[in-house]
């Protein structure tokens, strides 16, 4: 998939394939990375594609159902999943036990500060559903950080990304 697919995409679907990407981003599956796509939402919206206002609810929205459903992946069956995987590579049990500790420690905190770190906004979920973190507050710590995440990646690709595509088509 390259960039003019994906413009395309957006051009034919919009809001549809805006939701269903970042969606599956913050599933942290394999695929494009919202790196990549918030960006394109936001140079999407700079182009008057969309508002800059809906393209970021809406990453915020997908990002939001996505960890919903890691959180509720890890309070229902997490204790398992993180057994089996320490099983299967027991080197990682102290990592995965400071991990589960932190979150003890610090909470809420915790879950905001995750969101903004590549990698683990999207893997904390798990482990906030395993210690069966309030749901609510995890909801809104998680939007917190969910929208400082998404707020620099649509407003960089705003506000710098029609240069950035200028330069890079020299």
């Amino acid at each position: 998939m390259d960039l003019q697919m994906l413009t395309d995409y957006f051009h034919q679907y919009g809001l549809v394939v805006i939701f269903a990407i970042v969606f599956l981003e913050y599933l942290n599956l394999p695929g494009f990375p919202a790196g990549v796509i918030m960006p394109l939402a936001g140079i999407w919206a700079a182009q008057g594609g969309i508002g800059f206002g809906t393209v970021l609810v809406l990453t915020v929205l997908a990002g939001l159902c996505g960890s919903w459903v890691l959180y509720l992946l890890g309070r229902v069956g997490g204790e398992f999943l993180l057994n089996k995987y320490v099983h299967k590579f027991p080197k990682h049990k102290s990592a995965i036990e400071n991990t589960m500790e932190r979150i003890r420690k610090k909470g809420y905190t915790g879950i905001f500060i995750g969101k903004l770190i590549p990698m683990i906004r999207t893997i904390i979920s798990i482990p906030a559903g395993v210690l069966k973190i309030n749901f609510m507050g995890y909801t809104l710590f998680s939007v917190l950080g969910i929208t400082i995440w998404n707020l620099v990646f649509v407003g960089a690709g705003y506000f710098f990304g029609e240069s950035v595509l200028q330069l890079l088509s020299w």
